[in-house]
């Protein structure tokens, strides 16, 4: 099997469209860890993603009859754009199937390559699904974004130019990981000559199809995943893919959004060039594995795999790149509504700088302060509350909750005594037309809605917080709104940050 896959690789024609792209090593990134490590540049391709290799190995290996009839394809980017530019170089006809969901940004990036886009549902399952008919009905061939082997072989390419550019001496590879075309490919090849290189695999903590796989010993479809690494929210992995990763992968490394943004920063601190979360995935799992294994002075090696990212997500990648690197505390404290508490409370938190601070009047006797710190590591964080305790002020650390990091900060003096029988839902809303009036249609007319707040954060969804006035008599008839709904919902009435700032 893997001297099959070591011609493949060998054999793959991807440079007449792909370049071979730089190692290069990330300097400051290297220093802050105590490890060399470098980044195979993928980002640096003609459409900004590694896709494309393995879509024109596979095209171009096709026979000039099939060719004819042409290629279809489906996708919500990049490998819709590497089908895309491949149909382009070999002169032959590519229809794309995009969910309708798909921002603008990357219909238009595939249309200006020359294929053909139909919109077709809600999600990445129901376009593949119309592909597959589509192919059936045009007698073409269907490129498979990840489970085919000529596509995983052009991948595998990668590795190749890995062990070419540094050769012996590397610990680990770190990659990142959606249905599996990647890392299986480059685990083939390395594997096959120097099977002591690690290969990592990294996903995201609601997106996690491989890890669970493996766990399970067999394929697993997860009911949902998360968008905002959306070059690798996968339901199902592939056949052949999990095949190899089952034999060839040393560990599935599963991190959070925040240390997603946290590696892009520091890929940006390091290049100038900014990856789209799926792109920086690798990074943020070296860190991790860095710091649970306690690794010094190894050689690591992260695949930089694309940089489409859509410019509005900037926004929320800023935000939350001091909470994924642990340089940023959010804190409620409690303080005594008296003169010079305020002076009090603002010493304790020493020279450090504010990132934030939200304060209102509430209450005769206490006030709830809800605060944001710069800070250098957790350890100075925790430091930090423990002092501010031991003098005196209750304070509930808030780096870690996620209604605090994406509502509440916002919100912060919204309390009402005049609202009854008042629960607390957060919402993920599908970020198009009708999401919202499809909520209100759903829910009963009783109910009245007391607070709510969305925010977009360009992602494919919108998260929205929700306060309902619902009767306890009709706890039953909200549990199926809920349920009939086919949102993703979390109950936050409980949440601590909720009661201090909104109950």
């Amino acid at each position: 099997m893997r001297n099959d896959y070591l011609e493949r690789v060998l054999t793959a024609r991807v440079y007449d469209v792909a370049i071979e792209t730089p190692l290069e090593e990330a300097v400051n990134l290297s220093a802050r860890i105590h490890n060399q490590v470098f980044l195979k540049r993928e980002d640096m391709q003609p459409v900004f993603s590694f896709k494309l290799r393995g879509a024109y190995n596979k095209m171009a290996k096709l026979s000039p009859a099939m060719l004819k009839r042409g290629v279809i394809a489906a996708s919500a980017g990049n490998h819709a754009q590497g089908v895309a530019l491949a149909a382009q170089k070999l002169d032959c006809s590519a229809t794309i199937v995009m969910p309708v969901t798909t921002p603008q940004i990357k219909i238009n990036a595939v249309m200006a390559l020359g294929a053909t886009v139909l919109l077709y549902g809600d999600s990445y399952n129901d376009a593949y699904e119309h592909a597959l008919e589509l192919t059936q009905q045009e007698d073409a061939t269907f490129v498979h974004p990840y489970d085919d082997p000529d596509v995983i072989a052009g991948q595998g390419t990668i590795g190749m130019e890995i062990l070419r550019q540094h050769g012996a001496g590397i610990y680990a590879i770190f990659v990142p990981v959606g249905g599996g075309g990647l890392i299986s490919g480059i685990a083939a090849y390395v594997k096959r000559l120097y099977p002591e290189i690690k290969i990592i695999g990294v996903e995201p903590v609601d997106s996690d199809a491989m890890y669970c796989s493996l766990q399970k010993g067999h394929r697993v479809k997860l009911s949902q995943v998360g968008l905002f690494a959306d070059g690798v929210a996968v339901r199902y992995v592939g056949e052949e893919t999990f095949r190899l990763c089952q034999e060839l992968v040393d560990e599935i490394f599963l991190v959070d959004a925040d240390a997603i943004c946290a590696a892009i920063k520091d890929v940006f601190e390091d290049t100038r060039a900014i990856l789209e979360p799926s792109g920086a995935l690798s990074v943020a799992g070296l860190k991790a594995y860095v710091d649970r294994e306690k690794l010094r002075h190894k050689t690591l090696v992260a695949i930089a795999s694309g940089a489409n990212m859509n410019f509005d997500r900037l926004r929320h990648v800023s935000e939350r790149a001091e909470l994924g690197e642990q340089r940023e505390a959010l804190m409620a404290v409690t303080i005594p509504e008296e003169p010079g508490s305020f002076k009090k409370f603002c010493a304790l938190l020493g020279a450090r700088s504010i990132t934030e601070f939200n304060y209102r009047y509430a209450d005769p006797k206490k006030a709830h302060v809800f605060v944001g710190v710069s800070v250098h590591n957790r350890e100075e964080a925790l430091n930090l509350i423990k002092n501010l305790e031991a003098n005196g002020l209750r304070t509930e650390d808030m780096s870690g909750n996620e209604m605090a990091k994406l509502h509440i900060r916002h919100m912060v003096g919204g309390r009402s005594r005049d609202v009854k029988n008042e629960i607390l839902y957060r919402f993920e809303f599908p970020d198009r037309p009708g999401a919202l009036m499809n909520f209100l249609n759903n829910m009963s007319h009783l109910w009245n809605i007391s607070l709510f707040h969305y925010r977009n954060h360009g992602a494919d969804f919108g998260r929205v917080l929700v306060g309902m006035e619902v009767p306890p008599s009709e706890k039953n008839d909200f549990k199926n709104f809920l349920d009939n709904l086919g949102y993703r919902y979390w109950d936050e009435s409980n949440n601590p940050v909720y009661k201090l700032f909104l109950a």
